[in-house]
């Protein structure tokens, strides 16, 4: 896997489950890419304003416009100030003379406003005593149309740009396309097109004490008749009902410790992981689990099922335990079929081979906690689920030793080639799902599913070297004598008490932590 480097702009983002928009310039508020999940391209289809977006070079695609009295203002003069609404609204603040601006960008989310869309709403609030004239618009261009799974690839098509009815249509000139943007505006919005490039945008009077709000809409769709519908429906519904209903959502979203800067740390991942490690495909309207929806990840919106199962499931399992259920479903469904196999296309077709133990333990771990946390315990009665425990069972016997009641495995949860084939790691989460399967296996089979204490005692007694008193636990053995310390962080021994291997006040727990490079 090639790393990429983290971007040099500290974007702000937001989105919902159909639309990402990771690149919110915090300089100009300017949106520099908008994305989709396409189930039929198995990828992220992404519009933007210039191939180097992600480091905000280029035009942007959607930039905001401010003009005083017929004088453009220069928004990236190191006035704007942003701020988070509900931990995931990013709004900022701007200043022109007696002119307070204000803008937020929002993806639409919740129960009447689950659309493929998203708003930026401007509100222009006059502190003078004189009247002004102010045209708000939005003006970028279709510059860059991409598809990625892990890496960019330009779409080979023409990008095309046109008016309709008050809109302005962004696709690409193949046929037929895979997704379309649509950009409207309240009321009637000025819109001019030329090539590649647009505007849209209104003018109003401000009057001194006024403060005056305009809404934007971006829609998006499999096609630009779809994308069109979907703009009407935002117009329909508008930005005020949307907006409230959002917020509404997000609230529910959120935990609380009762400490306020924990409880913004908390909230602001959680909604990452709820929004961009999950989404809705724009041609199925299903969900999927991905790494990551932002561009510069570089696993992109391929999957593995511990990350899905261990790390993003149990966000969301917070959160939202309707969806929790939903997206465990899913990952039976698309992806059990050959648990632990290596790294996925979202769609569950097979993407990069390579066994991970780990893959196998996470569905037993994932359904056990899923039914702890919410008592719906009639959830391994579906097919999909059944399915997936008889299975996992099955793989996790064919990688035990003949000896031993220890298992193998090829590479670790992040990819990387395991060291020696049996992991402390993978060893602990198999035994914590043999516990599961022991408990949630019909009766015949529950009865040759190997012991876990067997397993754990296996664990403390091969991984630590003998006759050492101060011995710390090895990361990888081969039960023939070689050992290796070295500690995955995507497979760390940080983690064994969360598998119940032994207490974080365990000594041999705590020499084998304290053992761990702090780098």
């Amino acid at each position: 896997m090639t790393h990429t480097p983290l971007p040099n702009v500290p974007w702000q983002l937001t989105g919902n489950h159909w639309l990402s928009l990771p690149c919110i310039h915090p300089a100009d508020g300017a949106i520099h890419v908008v994305g989709v999940l396409h189930r039929g391209a198995r990828a992220a289809v992404e519009f933007a304003g210039d191939p180097a977006f992600v480091d905000g070079q280029g035009t942007p695609l959607l930039a905001p416009v401010i003009v005083v009295d017929g004088v453009q203002q220069d928004l990236s003069a190191g006035t704007m100030a942003w701020e988070r609404g509900a931990a995931w609204l990013p709004t900022f603040t701007c200043t022109l003379g007696d002119l307070v601006v204000r803008g937020s960008v929002f993806a639409p989310y919740g129960r009447d406003a689950d659309v493929a869309g998203a708003v930026y709403l401007f509100g222009v609030e006059n502190r003078g005593a004189v009247a002004h004239d102010v045209t708000v618009r939005l003006e970028g261009t279709l510059g860059h149309r991409q598809l990625r799974v892990r890496t960019p690839r330009p779409a080979d098509d023409r990008s095309r740009v046109s008016a309709a009815n008050g809109l302005v249509i962004l696709e690409g000139s193949a046929q037929p396309g895979l997704v379309a943007l649509a950009l409207g505006a309240e009321g009637e919005p000025d819109v001019e097109v030329q090539g590649t490039s647009f505007r849209i945008g209104r003018s109003i009077a401000v009057t001194a004490g006024a403060n005056e709000p305009l809404a934007f809409y971006l829609a998006a769709g499999p096609e630009r008749d779809g994308a069109i519908a979907t703009a009407a429906v935002l117009r329909r519904r508008g930005w005020r009902v949307l907006l409230a209903g959002t917020r509404d959502a997000l609230q529910q979203l959120e935990q609380s410790t009762g400490i306020d800067a924990i409880d913004r740390l908390i909230n602001r991942n959680l909604l990452f992981a709820y929004f961009f490690g999950v989404g809705r495909a724009i041609d199925d309207a299903h969900y999927y689990l991905v790494r990551s929806r932002v561009p510069w990840h570089e696993a992109g919106v391929t999957i593995r099922d511990w990350h899905a199962l261990m790390w993003t499931l149990p966000a969301v399992q917070l959160a939202d335990a309707g969806l929790a259920r939903e997206l465990l479903l899913r990952m039976c469904e698309l992806h059990s079929y050959a648990p632990g196999r290596g790294v996925h296309y979202f769609d569950g077709t097979l993407f990069e081979p390579g066994f991970a133990l780990e893959g196998v333990a996470a569905y037993p771990i994932a359904v056990d906690r899923y039914i702890r946390d919410t008592g719906d315990d009639a959830i391994v009665d579906e097919p999909a689920v059944g399915d997936a425990l008889y299975l996992a069972n099955e793989d996790i016997r064919d990688r035990r030793d003949s000896r031993l009641p220890l298992y193998s495995t090829d590479v670790t949860p992040g990819g990387r080639a395991a060291a020696h084939p049996f992991t402390l790691h993978a060893n602990a989460a198999v035994a914590m799902a043999l516990d599961v399967l022991r408990r949630t296996l019909d009766e015949a089979a529950s009865r040759e599913v190997q012991d876990p204490a067997a397993v754990r005692a296996a664990i403390k007694r091969h991984f630590a070297p003998e006759r050492e008193a101060k011995a710390a636990l090895a990361a990888a053995i081969d039960l023939a004598g070689q050992r290796s310390t070295d500690d995955d962080p995507s497979a760390s021994a940080v983690w064994l008490p969360l598998y119940e291997l032994m207490s974080r006040d365990d000594s041999l727990y705590r020499r084998t932590v304290k053992a761990i490079p702090d780098d």
